[in-house]
Order: C-alpha cells, then structure tokens, then sequence
C-alpha cells in the first residue's frame, strides 16, 4: 500500500487559486517577440560591451525570489550571490557596482529572455548542462554555486531517507532539470510517485506549504532558501540524499566571445582574490604587495585588462566594490546569512573544495 497516496485531495482548488505570493519584480521577464526557446538569438550577436557601454548599465535576469541567490528587500534592492555577480560584472566594466538593473524571471522565462537581448547576462540559479549549454544558443562561462538536487518532507511524516517515499505527491518548478532527475530517481528505485509542477517558485513553495504535496524537491541550495518562507520553517527537514550534480551558473547569448570572456574572467578573478588573500578591506594594501599574482590581479603589472576591452583596475574594482568570492558566499549563503550553508564543495581547491580560477598571466 503507498503511504502517501491520498494525503493532498480536495486541496487542489486551494493553491490553483495561488499566483505565488511575494514574487516582486523591478521589471517584467515577458519574452520579446521572435525569440524561441530551442533556438538561437534573435538579439543581434557581436558587440555586447559596446551596448552595454552605450545604456550605461547591465541588465541582469535574476530568479523571482530565492534568498541567499537573488531577491528583493523591503525597499527593492535586490541581494544574494546571484545578485552580487551581477554587480560584479558591472563593476568590471564600469568601475561602478550600482550600474546593473534586474530583471525578474520564471525558469520558464529565463532562457527566452537571454536569447532575445532582453537581458545581457542570466545569473539566476541556472544548471549548467550539456544541453543548455550546446542547443539553446547560451554558453554558460562559469560555476558559482556546486549544488545538488535535494528533498524536503515534514517533520511528522517520520521519513527519514527518500526510498521511503513510494507513493508520494512531489511538488517542484516546471521548465527545470528537477522533473527529469526526481523522475529518473523515482524510476531507478522502482517507486511511484505524482508530480505537481508550478511555473513561479513562489507558487510550489505556497503548494508544499498548504499540504497539496508530500515532497518538495529542488537544488538543496534552493531548500534551505524557501524554507525560510514557511509559516513554520522548523517543522520540515530535508533528506540527506543528493540526486544530482548541479553546477549552477551564469550565462551569456552565444556568438560574442569577448562579452563571455569577460563573464568569465569577473568570477575567476573572485576566486583568485580570495585564494591570494585580497578582499574588499585589504585591496589597497595589497596594491603594494611584491606578489607578482597579486599585482596582475590588481592590474599593477601587466596589461591583462585590455585583452578584455576593459581598464587594467578591472579586478581591483571588483574586490573593492564587491568582494572576493569568499567574501560574497559567506554574506549571502553561507555563515554570515540566515541560510548558514557550509562552504563544501564551493570551497577553494586548496581547501578541498572545486572552486579553481585559471591564472591572470
């Protein structure tokens, strides 16, 4: 007999109701007309840098609301890890780290919206798969966050492992990696369960919350997140089984290899600074540092910036207006963040973990 089969009906009618809750968003993420989700571009490819330079700001998609990764405060400034890369790039290529403008999107938006020139860059939780990567006209140009598929049930229901779950009503995002990987879980085990798919993560999270599903899966990163949107977040717990490797980062339309370049640099210099111990507060004392590593970073040594079409205080402006990537992790996600997640694999290299920056020379 499934355990759980039953426990969600005559609650449908209850969050059909729901369009999400607390969704806020300083524009709209509709998709511009031409764009297709299994094609390329339709923005003209080329010279992002130049457009960028000629708004004066970079527009980027960020998800609805994710604490820790991207969402809005009480007054409308967006914060998270997603959010600081975001300002990261604008400091980069404008020495200035408030030049960046947000665009909230649904996973189902978030690819229509890069493809089509309504956005430059998507830093917005996004799985960075072979598929994504080589059929949807993206590339993706770095790994902020080493995540993993994960679950979450309620306390009461006394589960304490996923194989326990036959039966059971698994609430996640429609658009997502999560529906192939909970089902490909579900199959290999040789259980049976039903899906509830919601566009806006606002909406699962009010579904799980009101008890229309048994589970909610998504990113584990994701959990510990929505979590603290429930009415009683100690009441629910999540499993320790991770089901997928999730390497989530941002993005850039394909076809204008410096824009990518300079994506990509904006996180490896992150990491860099950390691995040679510069941060927001010591930068400049570090502009005096005989490292050969330190000054190229800083732009001291070298000509590293223009190969970018950047000034050589690239990097340095990225430390001093943001932060290393230590820094931005610990104040958005980890420690220093009601969320409290533990470095793991997103520690350094040196420290065990997978993050590793190519050399500045």
């Amino acid at each position: 007999m499934k355990r759980f089969q039953g426990l969600a009906v005559g609650l449908t009618m209850l969050v059909a109701a729901c369009d999400g809750g607390g969704t806020v968003a300083t524009q709209t993420g509709t998709p511009q007309a031409g764009a297709s989700q299994s094609g390329g571009s339709s923005a003209p490819s080329g010279r992002t840098l130049d457009q960028v330079r000629s708004k004066g700001f970079v527009q980027c998609g960020v998800s609805q609301g994710l604490p820790g990764f991207s969402s809005p405060d009480d007054q409308g400034n967006w914060t998270g890890i997603d959010a600081e890369f975001c300002r990261a790039v604008a400091a980069a290529v404008f020495g200035d780290s408030s030049k960046v403008k947000f665009t909230a999107l649904s996973s189902k938006e978030r690819f229509t919206a890069l493809q089509s020139g309504e956005i430059d860059v998507l830093s917005r939780n996004t799985t960075f798969s072979m598929s994504r990567d080589t059929n949807l006209g993206l590339d993706f140009v770095a790994v902020n966050y080493y995540d993993g598929q994960g679950m979450m049930v309620r306390k009461s229901s006394n589960v304490t492992t996923a194989t326990q779950l036959n039966g059971a009503t698994v609430c996640t995002n429609s658009g997502t990696t999560t529906e192939l990987n909970i089902s490909d879980y579900f199959r290999t085990n040789g259980m049976d369960f039903d899906l509830v798919a919601f566009e806006k993560s606002d909406e699962v999270v009010a579904a799980y919350d009101a008890g229309r599903c048994d589970v909610y899966t998504t990113d584990q990163s994701g959990l510990y997140a929505d979590r603290l949107k429930f009415q009683r977040p100690d009441e629910h717990k999540i499993l320790p089984e991770i089901i997928s490797k999730e390497p989530l980062g941002p993005s850039v339309r394909q076809g204008d290899s410096q824009w990518a370049d300079i994506v990509r640099w904006v996180h490896n210099a992150m990491v860099t600074a950390e691995e040679l111990g510069v941060t927001s507060s010591n930068v400049d004392e570090m502009r005096a540092s005989p490292n050969p590593e330190i000054r190229r970073l800083l732009g001291l040594e070298g000509a590293f910036g223009e190969g970018l079409g950047l000034s050589n205080d690239w990097a340095y402006n990225i430390i001093k207006l943001v932060g290393n990537y230590g820094e931005v992790f610990e104040q958005t996600v980890g420690r220093e963040s009601p969320l409290k997640i533990e470095r793991g694999l997103n520690a350094l290299w040196t420290d065990g973990g997978l993050q590793y920056a190519p050399p500045i020379r």
